[in-house]
């Protein structure tokens, strides 16, 4: 992060981070650079440091400088997805033979490196709850690399006190790795309260708009950024300049966003905490949340993303997501629009069967920008 930017307040740096004006015309926006290769002034005489754009693009530049000042890091790296970037920090921290420690409500494509790809390279991995660190403490073995955890998680909205999870894995002599799409920058900041790498998604509220397909690693830790830029190079699932831009793009309006998200899934979530087909809401920003006391120490406000159960078992919840029609029926989330999901069929599909399987019963929303009155009808519809 350039020090100019250092005092700037969230706003500012997202929309000025990364965003310098372009120095021939001063285009306000950086410009898209669609180029694979550049023109060098002599063998090895690179300008800027650009030879080949799998090693570095300008407009991808431009974007890892945004995304490190908005988490407040060092170094920021930017992929061709969320799970290049997982893949890219598994094999930069791991070796054959070494363990991690994940959360019991991991993203199911998160579970489904570790049990499916990770697991054939030697890599051991186990399960415990998140939310209560004597639990990963005990899951800690002689063995342990990283720590992984998501908070808020997905799909059931399980809050990690990331103070709490540093402390366990510095005493452990590992990496605290913290997905931090759900929450973003904006409401909450990891590498601030103690964690060693945030990984995101960016496709979700990042991106804004449902548009692109991009990941991320941050860290502080300049040597550790190093080795994940090698391993970012030699393996080569980075995101295209096209794909850079509309991120790039997309945080600049993250904090009004992520304003308006968090108020209509506020809302959302009073409205079906009073609905009799609901049996359980699960929404950080609800009071009897057991992580509520937990997120709003270290979250400015909620998220969009609200998890509920309905009556009726599987088929119910099936039925409430094919009734809705304000949210669209889809998997991913962040963007401006509400969609509206039954993970057990869709997004977590690959855990059926293990630890980290989910309800039958439940349903997810991302809750999007939309007139919140609308979205509550919506919900009041398709719940019968």
């Amino acid at each position: 992060m350039s020090d100019r930017h250092i005092s700037q307040h969230f706003e500012t740096l997202a929309i000025h981070a990364g965003n310098t004006a372009d120095p021939q015309t001063g285009a306000v926006v950086p410009p898209i650079y669609q180029v694979s290769t550049y023109k060098q002034d002599g063998v090895g005489g690179l300008r800027g440091g650009y030879e080949y754009s799998r090693s570095a693009n300008p407009t991808r530049t431009a974007l890892e400088e945004n995304l490190a000042a908005l988490e407040g890091g060092r170094r920021g790296l930017a992929f061709a997805s969320g799970l290049a970037a997982e893949d890219c920090l598994l094999r930069t921290l791991l070796r054959p033979g070494d363990h991690v420690v994940i959360p019991n409500d991991a993203y199911g494509g998160t579970f489904r490196l570790f049990a499916k790809v990770a697991t054939r390279w030697g890599v051991e991995w186990s399960v415990a709850d998140s939310s209560d660190p004597a639990a990963v403490r005990a899951a800690i073995t002689p063995k342990t690399k990283a720590v992984w955890v998501e908070t808020p998680s997905n799909p059931l909205l399980g809050i990690t006190d990331i103070a709490a999870l540093s402390q366990v894995a510095r005493d452990a002599g590992a990496r605290l790795v913290v997905d931090n799409t759900f929450a973003t920058p904006y409401l909450q900041q990891p590498l601030a309260l103690g964690a060693d790498v945030v990984v995101h998604s960016l496709t979700k509220y990042m991106g804004g708009h449902s548009d692109v397909v991009g990941g991320a690693l941050i860290v502080n830790d300049q040597e550790l950024g190093e080795e994940l830029a090698f391993h970012q190079n030699a393996m080569g699932a980075v995101a295209g300049p096209f794909d850079s831009w509309l991120v790039l793009r997309g945080t600049k309006t993250l904090a009004v966003r992520m304003d308006r998200h968090s108020e209509n899934a506020t809302k959302v979530a009073e409205m079906l905490t009073r609905h009799a087909r609901v049996t359980s809401v699960l929404y950080p920003g609800l009071p009897d949340h057991p992580g509520h006391e937990v997120a709003a120490k270290q979250m400015k406000a909620f998220g969009g993303m609200v998890s509920f159960r309905v009556e009726g078992g599987e088929e119910a919840a099936v039925e409430v997501c094919n009734r809705a029609q304000v949210f669209t029926l889809g998997e991913s989330l962040g963007g401006v629009e509400s969609l509206i999901e039954h993970p057990g069929r869709m997004t977590h599909a690959s855990a059926a069967g293990s630890a980290l399987e989910v309800p039958a019963d439940l349903v997810r929303l991302s809750v999007g920008i939309e007139n919140v009155d609308d979205l509550l009808a919506d919900l009041q519809q398709a719940l019968g």
